[in-house]
């Protein structure tokens, strides 16, 4: 995918993950089945996984490139990204660190949806300024997959959220 692509894609898939939350009864949107997350802890985790990667996008180049290296390989293609992904997930990989969600109140539900979408605006205002040839040229680390050039950042972000934007109507129901 293009940039001019995967931009659109990604305020799309994010604007409709929030809706469906949005549209969540308090109590749907704590609800949490047994070890598993409810719908606020994955509308955080999602806010928590979208802001890094837009505060490395402000970064300078230079610093990208200082912090984290080149790419040492092209980009892969969003099919073979979400397959690599899938592979961690099904030998045991989870959120960690900072991306494990606390519990989340019916409080924060609006004020965590509004959240999203300025991460989310920023991100791709943010991504928008880097080249064709920038997103396959630079890296960033992913705590599950390792260093993925920004393309395949941009390509993770856009499947992580519809990954959790599936396991949602689930959550409702339990």
């Amino acid at each position: 995918m293009t940039k001019s692509e995967i931009l659109p894609e990604l305020t799309a898939a994010h604007a409709a993950f929030a809706a469906t939350v949005s549209a969540l009864s308090a109590t749907d949107f704590v609800a949490a089945p047994a070890g598993k997350w409810s719908a606020g802890q994955q509308l955080d985790h999602i806010v928590r996984a979208v802001e890094p990667v837009g505060t490395a996008l402000l970064l300078p180049r230079v610093a990208l490139r200082l912090l984290f290296g080149r790419a040492n390989r092209p980009s892969r293609s969003y099919e073979e990204l979400v397959q690599r992904y899938q592979q961690k997930l099904a030998a045991g990989g989870k959120a960690s660190g900072r991306f494990v969600p606390p519990v989340v109140g019916a409080a924060r539900q609006s004020a965590l949806g509004r959240k999203l979408e300025a991460a989310v605006a920023r991100l791709v205002k943010r991504a928008a300024g880097y080249s064709e040839q920038d997103l396959d040229a630079f890296v960033l680390p992913h705590p599950l997959l390792g260093k993925l050039t920004l393309r395949e950042m941009l390509y993770f972000t856009l499947y992580h959220v519809e990954h959790h934007h599936r396991q949602l109507p689930a959550r409702a129901e339990a």
